[in-house]
């Protein structure tokens, strides 16, 4: 169960460098009033909810204690990002604003994560 674990959570981890990436690939044009939110972004957000989901899942199937406090607030974050990304996809510029709201709940949901035990 530990390998498959594991697997997942490295499959997380890349969701979280997708998303995380598309937004940094975009700092540049965010800057200039022309970033968008790129196909990256969203499969890593979607990425990231299910293997989350299913890290929940394996998690307590090993009778491993999980919080469901701190899974409930990451679930939220991410939430609103996938719902940020997915409306705002097809557009070819997004609000300065929007995007680096999408940027700072990225980086939250990952402080959250590593630092709430």
């Amino acid at each position: 169960m530990d390998v498959l674990i594991n697997v997942f959570v490295a499959l997380h981890i890349i969701g979280i460098a997708s998303l995380l990436g598309g937004f940094l690939t975009q700092m540049k044009a965010m800057g200039a009033g022309t970033a968008r939110f790129t196909p990256a972004m969203l499969h890593g957000a979607l990425t990231m909810l299910v293997t989350g989901v299913a890290l929940v899942g394996l998690n307590q199937a090993d009778d491993q204690t999980v919080n469901n406090v701190k899974i409930g607030i990451k679930m939220a974050v991410l939430v609103v990002i996938l719902a940020l990304v997915y409306v705002k996809r097809d557009e070819e510029a997004v609000d300065k604003g929007l995007f680096a709201a999408v940027g700072g709940l990225t980086v939250a949901n990952i402080f959250i994560a590593t630092l709430w035990t």
